[in-house]
């Protein structure tokens, strides 16, 4: 399970019968969430809408000096939506 609940780890036998555990709480461990499952998810917002501020420093450097010289603005726009889960 990768939602954070607890689950059972390993029984201790309280006595010789096979129907009788016991458990204590240290038998129960916290599983931690899978960035996997997390990096699945689908983004939040529209591309158009993520990163406003990034965007708006591509969009004015592009404008004013043309793409060729605003990598560096490029690059950083990329890496907010990268952040936020869109894959560019």
């Amino acid at each position: 399970q990768a939602d954070g609940s607890l689950i059972p780890f390993s029984p201790v036998k309280a006595s010789t019968s096979p129907s009788s555990y016991s458990f204590n709480t240290l038998d129960y461990i916290k599983m931690p969430e899978s960035k996997s499952d997390t990096a699945s998810e689908k983004p939040k917002l529209k591309i158009c809408c993520a990163c406003p501020d990034t965007r708006k420093l591509r969009d004015k450097c592009h404008l004013l000096k043309g793409p060729e010289h605003c990598k560096k603005e490029i690059e950083a726009h990329k890496a907010c939506l990268r952040k936020l889960g869109f894959k560019i």
